[in-house]
């Protein structure tokens, strides 16, 4: 569809693109209002720095570096390895680990690296189930892991919502896999590395700590970290850590050999550059003071609005929160989560619609949706926030519930004025 005159582009925001394409142009335009001006608590998403994004777009793009830092199979990359190594050093700092590689795409291509690295296929491996909060590449079975590998699960008890330690121990020394996973994509609770560490020990397995949506609370001290008992640590460079979208794996010296030969040329060729590139400003603005501050206060602003999301009757995956994410089952107020997300998305609130533990609906129809306060925070909301947030939320519901547009119109109108009021990073809106 041709933008119309309303929405044609400013051509001094993106003139190279406007002059190009004025319809991509139109379309980037229009999801920069749209960041702008809603209120993102989707855990996953974050606001990157303008230096991030920056960096994200320079000639960094224009390079091919098969290969690591002066082991490279073009020339010409003078410049090239000095920026890996700066992102490598920065990441080996930030988290205290012995070795880092910044190369792998994404999270999912970065899991699938340590496989290659440890396992062989058919071999057994394990992680939480993906209904339990776990991560598609743990082994679930609709994932080339569960397809590739021989996939066991463990969950969380039905009564509280957390890991039975008991039952982890109990299946891993019982299948003994070669992979431990811990972590996932809709926890709300603080992971017990130590515990996770001393059950890989006994079972003679791997320990791989994924931390994808924590790795800003741990480089901010917000979250116990995964280094003194995991063999090797998954991670992804955006949600909490405010980076590029691209991942990390880091290790023991040990492992290091066997993880690089993995990444590069066991799954991918040439990393991209200009991602490296951002990842190293991320993990620069991630060891300042500020950032520190920063993850602190994505913690408490998740407890606040937990807390006023219970004074409102709302079911939370076991009682609340330890950290950026908050897992609401909708099932006593009669409301689909599916439904629900949509209802808050044209209310100007983005979530996502989510399985809860023991879920009774389809994946894809599920109970529950997930809440984050990454975002949020990014533009300096703070708890005193939070109540005005969780009663949007509560009339969002019963807007759903009762098909109520226009209260959805009103509640969008208010969440833009709030926006207004806090611009986000980045954005030049």
């Amino acid at each position: 569809m041709t933008p119309t005159a309303s929405t044609q582009p400013a051509a001094g925001r993106h003139p190279a693109l406007t002059a190009a394409d004025p319809d991509l142009a139109a379309l980037v335009d229009a999801e920069e209002r749209l960041q702008a001006e809603t209120l993102r608590l989707i855990p996953s998403e974050n606001y990157v720095s303008a230096a991030v994004l920056e960096a994200s777009g320079t000639v960094l793009q224009n390079k091919y570096s098969e290969g690591y830092p002066g082991r490279r199979y073009y020339e010409g990359q003078q410049n090239i390895d000095r920026v890996e190594t700066l992102a490598v050093d920065r990441a080996k700092a930030l988290f205290g680990v012995e070795h880092a590689n910044v190369q792998p795409y994404s999270g999912s291509p970065a899991n699938l690296a340590v496989y290659l690295a440890f396992a062989r296929p058919g071999d057994t491996v394990m992680g939480m189930a993906l209904p339990m909060g776990g991560h598609l590449t743990h082994g679930w079975g609709v994932s080339a892991t569960g397809t590739w590998f021989r996939g066991v699960q463990y969950g969380v008890r039905h009564e509280d919502g957390l890991i039975d330690f008991d039952q982890v121990r109990d299946l891993a020394l019982k299948e003994r896999p070669k992979v431990i996973f811990c972590g996932g994509t809709a926890l709300p609770r603080t992971i017990d590395f130590a515990a996770f560490g001393e059950i890989a020990r006994e079972a003679g397995a791997v320990l791989v700590a994924d931390v994808a949506h924590i790795a800003g609370l741990i480089a901010g001290g917000a979250h116990p970290s995964p280094v003194p008992y995991a063999d090797v640590i998954s991670t992804t460079t955006h949600k909490t850590l405010r980076g590029p979208r691209g991942a990390m794996l880091m290790s023991r010296e040990e492992h290091a050999k066997a993880l690089d030969k993995a990444v590069f040329p066991g799954l991918q060729g040439g990393p991209h550059n200009q991602t490296t590139a951002a990842i190293a400003v991320a993990l620069k603005e991630a060891a300042q003071p500020s950032f520190r501050t920063y993850a602190h206060a994505v913690v408490a602003n998740a407890k606040a609005l937990a807390e006023a999301l219970l004074a409102r009757g709302f079911d939370l995956v076991s009682g609340g929160t330890d950290n950026h994410l908050i897992l609401m089952d909708l099932t006593p107020k009669e409301v689909p989560g599916k439904i629900a997300a949509k209802a808050l998305d044209r209310a100007g609130i983005v979530v996502n619609h989510n399985t809860v533990p023991y879920d009774t609906r389809k994946p894809f129809d599920p109970s529950g949706i997930r809440i984050g306060t990454p975002s949020l925070t990014s533009r300096g909301l703070d708890v005193t926030h939070m109540p005005q947030l969780a009663d949007w939320i509560a009339r969002a519901v019963t807007a759903a519930d009762k098909a109520d547009e226009p209260a959805l119109k009103t509640i969008r109108a208010e969440v833009a004025d709030l926006m207004s009021a806090y611009p986000a990073p980045g954005l030049p809106l």
